[in-house]
């Protein structure tokens, strides 16, 4: 058949010809996992013991560690053990599975991203109609729809790749499988997962950073009339979390949309660990821990627990 694919297996690159990475693969990328690990866990512990965290607010940040462990769990892993043990192999189906995961989480993120910000605009301007708007049964199912477009998203995208043919080199220059890297590794016509590529990650990565900006500015537009309502804060808090995003999306989108006759293996890797690692890492940072509330349910979970265990 002429879209069989030939290859059984996949090799992942451990490190670009002539460059050593094994400091990134025994310390980086432990130490960003383990971090990743503790501060969403410390979240979605703290969310769900206080009762005081129970809002939509707190409720999506819940969801999003939730979702920062699994994304950063589907690749770090697997490459620090394969650096480890010197085994690169991945089967077709691993790799695919790879595949759907990264990009599931990938899209749900940019989702729950821009739910939360949406959040926050109707927080801030429009605090009577807060308790409608973002009722129980509404948040619920602004999470079910969004890991179900991130099902049908991956799906597509997943199964636009592997209906092409590897007929050519097995080795992915990447740490993990990726859609661009296969592309490059196919003999098949690429052309319409290009555009397919080009035009999700407008539809998707576009409208999400129109979403949040549009609300950042009206909250800051908002802020800005009422000075009780503390503009330094809002800034301070607002600013990290459009960054971040702006990182997220960049980064994939540097890996994702660039033709493969500019790819450059190293900067590739490096583009990747930042849209798969930085942004797990630095969300709990920036939309928890930073926060005052946070802090005093820390206080009051953990007290509760020193007491319980005297």
């Amino acid at each position: 058949m002429a879209n069989a694919t030939m290859v059984t297996e996949f090799l992942l690159l451990g490190s670009p010809d002539g460059w050593d990475l094994s400091f990134l693969y025994f310390t980086v990328f432990p130490m960003t996992y383990l971090g990743t690990l503790l501060g969403n866990l410390l979240i979605v512990t703290v969310t769900t013991a206080d009762k005081h965290l129970h809002t939509p607010m707190y409720f999506f940040l819940r969801n999003l560690s939730i979702l920062d462990m699994c994304f950063i769990s589907v690749t770090v892993p697997n490459a620090c053990v394969n650096s480890l043990t010197g085994n690169r192999a991945i089967s077709v189906a691993g790799c695919a599975t790879q595949i759907f995961l990264v990009i599931f989480c990938a899209c749900v993120e940019y989702l729950f991203l821009s739910i939360m910000a949406w959040d926050r605009y109707v927080a801030i301007c429009q605090p009577l109609q807060y308790p409608l708007i973002m009722n129980p049964q509404i948040c619920v199912r602004m999470t079910l729809a969004s890991l179900l477009s991130g099902l049908i998203y991956a799906g597509v995208h997943t199964g636009n790749t592997f209906r092409l043919s590897f007929c050519q080199s097995n080795v992915v220059h990447q740490f993990f499988c990726d859609v661009p890297s296969l592309l490059r590794l196919s003999c098949s016509d690429t052309t319409s997962n290009m555009i397919l590529l080009l035009v999700s990650a407008v539809a998707v990565g576009g409208g999400s950073f129109g979403i949040i900006i549009m609300s950042y500015f009206r909250i800051f537009s908002a802020v800005l009339k009422f000075p009780t309502r503390a503009p330094g804060k809002a800034f301070s808090t607002c600013t990290p979390h459009i960054l971040v995003f702006s990182l997220f999306l960049s980064s994939g989108s540097g890996v994702y949309l660039r033709s493969s006759a500019t790819s450059d293996t190293l900067q590739d890797m490096v583009l990747s660990a930042f849209y798969t690692m930085v942004p797990p890492f630095l969300n709990p940072l920036i939309y928890s821990l930073r926060n005052q509330q946070v802090k005093d349910a820390v206080g009051r979970v953990m007290g509760t627990q020193l007491f319980s265990g005297k």
